[in-house]
């Protein structure tokens, strides 16, 4: 195979497997040769390498000065230079530019110019994909997952642009694998990254949003307008709309019909459950509906706290209201910006009817089975706050729960005591 066969082969197979015109590799080529020649002690910094575009040929010129007194590198006889010159004569000082064997470059050359050519190369396409992709943030896109890295992290291959998954930019509860296909939104393009220049994310709320709008077209007609997004990845996530468009239900055109829009949305998630509210400019309503399906008894804005409302709860609703391990007031809070602080309300109940709603909350908030909860509930620790106003040691001990069940409920209970205790770490959240 020729010098210029060979060549067309790299080159071919360059813009095919990387994605990188043909000017730009040849381009490349040129000046690395042209950096790695310079090297060489019998050339001159004005030594120039030129690839012929339509046959591939290889041509290195330098630039001598014209001499019969100096001699050695740079200059050159000017009876030699007469003859380089199609016989027209030189004078003394002349410069002249001359064409010569690409072989005197030298192996050396040759080696390093191969490595400045191939970093030139993933220059080009570092290059060539910040410009395709800087404008894409916000985008989905999908690939194929080429190779798993340490911390979780996903490399993804979309089209020939190989993309970066970190590890908390994926959804715990998903189990991705070489060769599976996914989807994700483009939240960072950064041309100075040593890896992938392109961060894509599964866990952002943006990629929720992005999905409803693929998926609902009057959000991307504009009808339906999303007011905010909270998501717990994996396991849950809230998204508020609305829409001045009176003939419009934005809940029910998010859902579809029998629920196929937000049922696709879900198989995206791998079971994710969303939550679509109805934004309303009165904070009360709005923190009504995020909070549903509990059923609040009252809703007030804290006139000494600002964006803090209080709700009041039956005792059959709190564990409802709270959610497991909070999740349902934190992804509300999360939503609306404000801080929300829920309370059960005076009980009217008998105290075996207390008893027995004490348990389900217990069972469903820190969900433990019903035996568990109502060993807790035996040893008097009817409510969270109880829980938290003891050690756990005390708890442990009076429970006579095993150390790990134990240790669990009684950090669970204070990050739940936390969240409604009317503090600031529900709203930090």
């Amino acid at each position: 195979m020729s010098m210029n066969n060979q060549l067309l082969a790299v080159v071919q197979h360059i813009e095919s497997e990387r994605g990188v015109s043909r000017e730009i590799v040849l381009t490349a080529i040129e000046q690395a040769i042209q950096q790695a020649a310079r090297r060489n002690r019998d050339v001159t910094n004005d030594l120039r390498v030129v690839i012929d575009r339509k046959d591939l040929s290889l041509h290195v010129y330098d630039t001598l000065v014209c001499s019969d007194e100096d001699t050695g590198p740079g200059f050159i006889p000017l009876a030699r230079a007469v003859r380089y010159n199609h016989g027209n004569p030189v004078k003394e000082g002349q410069t002249i530019e001359i064409e010569m064997p690409a072989s005197r470059l030298g192996r050396i050359a040759a080696q390093t110019s191969r490595q400045m050519i191939m970093q030139k190369i993933r220059d080009a396409e570092r290059t060539n994909t910040f410009s395709e992709y800087k404008d894409r943030v916000g985008d989905i896109v999908s690939g194929t997952v080429s190779s798993i890295g340490a911390h979780r992290d996903v490399y993804v291959t979309v089209g020939k642009v190989e993309m970066v998954l970190p590890g908390k930019e994926r959804i715990p509860t998903e189990d991705l694998q070489v060769g599976d296909t996914v989807r994700a939104i483009v939240i960072r393009v950064d041309p100075d990254a040593k890896g992938p220049s392109v961060v894509i994310s599964r866990a952002s709320g943006k990629f929720v949003e992005a999905l409803f709008r693929l998926e609902v077209s009057e959000i991307s007609d504009g009808v339906v307008e999303i007011m905010g997004v909270s998501r717990d990845p994996g396991y849950r996530a809230k998204l508020a709309v609305r829409t001045s468009n009176e003939n419009v239900d934005p809940v029910g055109a998010c859902v579809g019909q029998r629920g196929s829009r937000v049922r696709s949305i879900v198989d995206e998630l791998h079971g994710e459950k969303i939550d679509i509210v109805r934004w309303n400019e009165d904070i009360r309503q709005y923190v009504a509906q995020a909070l549903a399906p509990a059923k609040l008894e009252s809703i007030e804005v804290d006139p000494a706290l600002p964006n803090t409302v209080h709700v009041v709860v039956s005792p059959d609703q709190y564990s409802l209201a709270i959610g497991k391990r909070g999740q349902n007031v934190r992804l509300t809070t999360k939503l609306t910006g404000w801080h929300i602080e829920v309370k059960k309300s005076v009980a009217t109940l008998s105290f075996e009817d207390q008893k027995a709603a004490a348990i389900r909350d217990l069972a469903e908030t820190f969900s433990v089975p019903t035996a568990v909860a109502t060993q807790i509930a035996d040893a008097g620790y009817l409510t969270v706050d109880v829980i938290v106003e003891g050690d756990e040691a005390s708890f442990m001990s009076a429970t006579g729960l095993d150390e790990v069940t134990a240790k669990g409920v009684y950090a669970a209970a204070q990050a739940v005591a936390a969240l409604t205790s009317g503090g600031s770490a529900g709203a930090a959240e």
